[in-house]
């Protein structure tokens, strides 16, 4: 499964263990939840869940995108 998270100031592409939106929503919560600056949630997600960074191409279609100025999750329509 492939997740975009997007913020004001970045955006990144992780990839992982396959789980549903209602998992996901739970997984980011505990991220937000331990990080300071908001800008550092790739990374500490990556590192609670076993989630990789890959290489932000917009051409890459993901599963879900996490904003993380809204705390939205959703399923993008191509």
């Amino acid at each position: 499964m492939i997740i975009e998270i997007d913020g004001y100031l970045h955006q990144a592409l992780l990839t992982g263990k396959k789980c549903t939106k209602k998992q996901l929503k739970q997984k980011y919560l505990e991220a937000k939840e331990l990080t300071y600056e908001i800008s550092d949630i790739p990374n500490v997600f990556c590192r609670l869940h076993n989630f990789e960074h890959i290489l932000f191409d917009s051409k890459i279609k993901v599963d879900f995108v996490i904003d993380t100025d809204t705390d939205r999750i959703y399923t993008p329509s191509y």
